[in-house]
């Protein structure tokens, strides 16, 4: 494609030389860039689009990278990267050893703080505004772009909270779209719709409230009036905010209509907007829609369970319980520890809550996890999607911390199923007169199961299984790194020269509490013992089992793979668990390694 202007760009400072009328043209190609890359690429486009001209007129206004822009969650962040000299490199977007899809502050001088969670951008921005007045720098410009479903996360209003009480020169951008993944929610997204163009609602305004200068609401498509509201903004001290209004989306009609499938829409057709159709016929189902169909199930069949995600309905399938019972299945908004303390008191009341979550945003309720529900022992069932290593989303999604994390905390149960039927099983066990917090972690992506819905069966909790006998060496997996196992063992007994080798498999299913009776038959059988996770090697199952072997004075070998004491990048699954040593292939070689 031609660009006449944008081939040109390669650094802010190169834009700020062109004229303020030739800021739409550089629009326009910039939008058409980010479509022409990702509809053969794949990655996140509503956001990005969303944002073309409030992108153009923050580098155009202020002198980055001198003064600091922080972009909340980074899926926006696409036309930020490519006019801070990156366009050459974007098609490498989201690839291994390319360039990341959120902003990172090793890549570029531009990133000046990494985000891939939500609602971190006021704090990050406020912090650096405070240090600057410490240096005697009070010219220093300091912005944060926060999305209308981010600022109603608790720690944005933290930051807000704090800001106010300030003189800090730091500028909120408001970006109001109604939307983050699925449509927000809550209140202030109430409070935020009543806003137009020009005229603020009428009843008393928030951000004012608390002591922000407060501008706007503007047309975020309007490059003249995003221009003329940063030139003014420049000038006035203090915490200030701008509310600029945008659609998700913006100048491809499918993504303009249906704003959820395009957040992040895989392949399509640049011209035409059509989603390339992807060849799911006989595939086994994802293992979110496993869970998202079996809690629709067990929601026909008990009036007592009650469905809580944080902002992810499409993403977790909870919307399959929303949509048939939108009483008893909530979305509360970019709000994790409220989901999870939510989750607990309503556990108090006798409901059986299922609070889904994915395993990175977890994290950010560790607290609650603790003293809300494990402490007072609620029978909460934790719904953790997205386990293990996830992709191309890398190192701030990977869901690689849980089994460490979960392990040293009381009363609760931990269960990692192997495939679609085990956690249909483990979801109908947890139903059935569950007396303490349970965590089911699943992976991203799809099971290699097709007929899935078998009846239900309670299975016992801290009860293995064997998969596979053996004698020569046992390896122990848990949750669906099994696959990978079954993949390894059926490889060696194709090759010729290991005809003679005998290796075990087992399913440990649980972490907490493990199966310490299976254990115990491994240790008399084995001198040779394979722990596998799809979770960090430090702390986790691996190390379980080899605390336990310690009691039991074991003498053999134990061997554990896992996810390095690294953070792992952003790539495809597959070159991901290549790349830890927990591929198939890995996972055989590391066997024949041991048994030759």
């Amino acid at each position: 494609m031609t660009l006449d202007l944008l081939s040109h760009i390669h650094s802010p400072e190169d834009l700020r030389q062109l004229d303020a009328s030739q800021l739409e043209h550089v629009a326009k190609e910039l939008r058409a860039f980010i479509i022409d890359v990702v509809s053969t690429k794949e990655g996140h486009l509503g956001a990005s689009l969303g944002v073309i001209e409030l992108t153009i007129a923050l580098h155009y206004c202020f002198e980055t990278p001198k003064d600091l822009l922080v972009w909340d969650v980074g899926h926006q962040a696409y036309g930020h990267k490519i006019l801070t000299g990156r366009r050459e490199r974007f098609e490498t977007n989201r690839k291994l050893n390319g360039i990341s899809g959120f902003p990172k502050r090793e890549e570029s001088i531009y990133d000046t703080f990494g985000t891939g969670h939500s609602s971190t951008s006021i704090s990050a921005a406020l912090g650096m505004a405070i240090s600057s007045q410490l240096k005697g720098d009070f010219q220093k410009q300091h912005i944060a772009v926060i999305g209308d479903a981010s600022i109603a996360s608790g720690m944005a209003f933290e930051g807000l909270n704090h800001a106010g009480v300030t003189q800090a020169n730091l500028l909120i951008v408001l970006n109001d779209n109604a939307i983050g993944i699925d449509p927000s929610v809550g209140a202030l997204k109430t409070y935020l719709t009543k806003a137009k163009i020009g005229k603020k609602p009428s009843q008393d305004n928030i951000i004012e409230a608390l002591n922000f200068h407060y501008e706007g609401p503007i047309d975020g498509h309007d490059l003249p009036e995003l221009l003329k509201a940063f030139e003014t903004l420049k000038t006035k001290s203090g915490p200030k905010l701008l509310h600029v209004i945008t659609k998700k989306g913006k100048g491809l009609k499918q993504a303009e209509e249906d704003q959820v499938k395009y957040h992040a829409p895989g392949k399509f057709d640049k011209l035409t907007g059509e989603v390339l159709p992807k060849n799911n016929q006989d595939l086994p189902p994802k293992f979110q829609d496993v869970f998202g169909l079996t809690l629709l199930e067990l929601a026909q069949q008990d009036k007592a369970i009650v469905g809580i995600t944080p902002a992810m309905p499409t993403g977790s399938s909870l919307k399959y319980m929303m949509d048939a019972f939108p009483d008893r299945a909530f979305d509360v908004g970019i709000a994790e520890q409220h989901a999870v303390t939510l989750a607990a008191g309503m556990a108090t009341q006798g409901h059986k809550v299922f609070c889904a979550i994915y395993s990175t945003f977890l994290q950010r309720a560790y607290d609650q996890v603790i003293h809300d529900v494990a402490l007072q022992n609620l029978p909460v069932v934790f719904c953790i999607d997205r386990a293990g290593l996830v992709g191309n989303d890398g190192a701030t999604h990977h869901g690689v911390f849980d089994l460490a994390f979960l392990r040293c905390i009381p009363n609760l149960i931990i269960a990692a199923p192997a495939d679609a039927v085990e956690l249909r099983q483990l979801l109908y066990t947890a139903t059935q007169d569950l007396q303490q917090p349970m965590a089911i972690r699943y992976p991203r992506g799809r099971g290699q199961i097709k007929d899935w819905k078998t009846p239900f069966e309670k299975l016992d909790i801290g009860k293995g299984r064997c998969l596979q006998e053996g004698s020569d060496v046992a390896i122990l997996s848990l949750g669906s790194i099994s696959g990978n196992v079954s993949q390894s063992i059926e490889a060696i007994a194709r090759l010729d020269h290991a005809g003679g080798f005998s290796i075990a498999h087992y399913d440990l299913r649980y972490l907490k509490p493990l199966d310490e009776n299976l254990l115990e038959s491994v240790f008399d059988k084995f001198q040779q013992i394979i722990t596998i996770e799809d979770g960090t090697v430090k702390g986790g199952f691996g190390d379980a089992v080899l605390e336990f072997a310690q009691t039991q004075n074991y003498t053999g070998h134990i061997h554990k793979l896992g996810i390095p004491d690294r953070f792992i990048e952003h790539g495809d699954t597959d070159e991901l668990y290549a790349l830890a040593g927990i591929s198939s292939e890995k996972i055989k070689e590391k066997i024949l390694s041991i048994l030759t």
